[in-house]
């Protein structure tokens, strides 16, 4: 097929659904490394299985689908059975723990991979990054909706007792001197809440947006939390791509020696002070004189919604100089 003068358009390859594994008598949701021996090929096909299509995860059959989903339940339920008082269930690490802590891990070594592939050319860099967080974030939902489970069991109740994004720890300073001798719980509980809101409002919320907004702004919010923080596991990946591959990129190389800098040279704009990679290739990307220009913006808007959803706060150097651009179109 051809599009244009003698431009051919490469026809898009989807890989075939993945087949349920035979897994004979043996029962996924016994232990945990069971369990993990039948959820990691999906996990390796939809997020890791090379394809032509950025944009859409390949996926499993419907079979595959729903044992990967009654094995996480059962799982689960077994896990809770095995418990037999409540003063137990307080003394042992919370259900689904375990099971998280393998995704996380799954996902740092999927992003240290993709970092250790980046070329060593820096104006190559940007070329690569986008494409692999595309691929990557695709991946990303589609196991979300896959181990949704996980999301409801484990994450929701993790929010539930403070171990969230935002936790009461977080915002108890602001919130403490905003507190009035007299103030009632409704009027604390609202100050909790307006406070969660500011946080919001950083990541592009606005009070009376609609709801898609308000979740792109929480999921933002979530993927820029510490790693000890719980999050959905679409926040858990998109955080561990800023971690594990953005922000060693974002990294500015120590001076050898004990070298001080120079009088002038204090406010970081002097061309000679030393630059993180993922920087360099950005400078080279905006002032490159034989880059086709709405190639160039598609790049910078691409790269900069990738900093931005995988939790790159809006006050770093380099996404306040892609948004300069994007707004501007100047350097």
């Amino acid at each position: 097929m051809t599009k244009g003068k003698g431009k051919q358009v490469e026809p898009m390859v989807l890989l075939p659904p993945m087949p349920n594994p035979s897994a004979g008598s043996a029962n996924p949701s016994a232990s945990l490394s069971s369990l993990w021996g039948y959820l990691l090929p999906a996990l390796n096909h939809i997020v890791r299985s090379p394809t032509n299509s950025t944009e859409k995860a390949p996926v499993i059959d419907i079979s595959y689908h729903m044992g990967i989903h009654t094995a996480t339940y059962n799982y689960f339920t077994m896990q809770v059975e095995t418990v037999s008082t409540n003063k137990e269930r307080e003394r042992l690490t919370p259900s689904g723990t375990d099971l998280y802590e393998h995704i996380d891990k799954y996902y740092a070594e999927v992003a240290r991979e993709l970092l250790l592939g980046a070329p060593e050319d820096d104006s190559s860099l940007i070329h690569y990054i986008v494409p692999c967080f595309n691929r990557y974030a695709a991946g990303a939902h589609s196991v979300n909706r896959l181990l949704n489970y996980v999301n409801r069991h484990y994450v929701k109740r993790a929010v539930d007792e403070d171990r969230g994004w935002l936790t009461l720890s977080d915002i108890f300073d602001a919130v403490a001197k905003a507190i009035q001798d007299g103030d009632t719980k409704d009027k604390i509980t609202n100050k909790l809440k307006e406070r969660r809101t500011e946080e919001l409002k950083k990541w592009g919320w606005d009070e009376g947006g609609t709801s898609e907004q308000l979740a792109h702004a929480e999921s933002c919010a979530e993927a820029a939390s510490p790693v000890d923080r719980v999050v959905p596991l679409s926040a858990l990946a998109l955080r561990r791509f800023r971690t594990e591959l953005l922000e060693p990129l974002l990294a500015i190389p120590k001076l050898k020696g004990n070298k001080r800098r120079k009088a002038g040279t204090h406010n970081g704009n002097a061309p000679n002070l030393p630059k993180g990679r993922l920087a360099r290739a950005v400078r080279e990307l905006l002032e490159k004189q034989d880059v086709d220009v709405e190639e160039r913006k598609r790049l910078v808007t691409e790269l900069a919604n990738a900093m931005r959803v995988t939790g790159v706060r809006d006050g770093h150097p380099l996404r306040k100089r892609l948004d300069k651009y994007l707004s501007t179109g100047t350097v």
